[in-house]
């Protein structure tokens, strides 16, 4: 499986950036897609998670971020509203299989800047 990730860019806080993830190959043992993302000098941290029918999100981007999958494209979406400096990050899409505890996938990144 590959996971490409794309959308980043820079942005005014307040703005808004849609970031896109492309699964290709074997992917129909995934039932778990998430988005993480790591600022300078800080741990890679969750924003949101979907699995099915369920989204768990971060607390820091509840409210602000929204992920959505689009089946016939095998890719997985990240809406992000109100943008704040506070979201500049490098962001990564990851992939789990069924069975796995951890992500068995993940994309390459996308660097997000929020300047304020």
């Amino acid at each position: 499986v590959q996971l490409q990730a794309s959308g980043g860019g820079l942005v005014q806080a307040g703005g808004s950036l849609r970031l896109s993830c492309v699964a290709s190959g074997t992917t129909f043992n995934i039932n778990t897609m998430g988005w993480f993302r790591q600022s300078p000098g800080k741990q890679r941290e969750l924003v949101g998670i979907m699995s099915g029918g369920f989204t768990h999100y971060a607390e820091s981007v509840e409210g602000r971020f929204t992920m959505s999958w689009d089946n016939a494209k095998n890719t997985v979406y990240l809406q992000m509203n109100s943008l704040k400096s506070e979201d500049t990050a490098v962001y990564y899409c990851a992939a789990r299989n069924i069975r796995s505890v951890l992500y068995d996938y993940w994309g390459q990144g996308t660097l997000v800047t929020v300047s304020s």
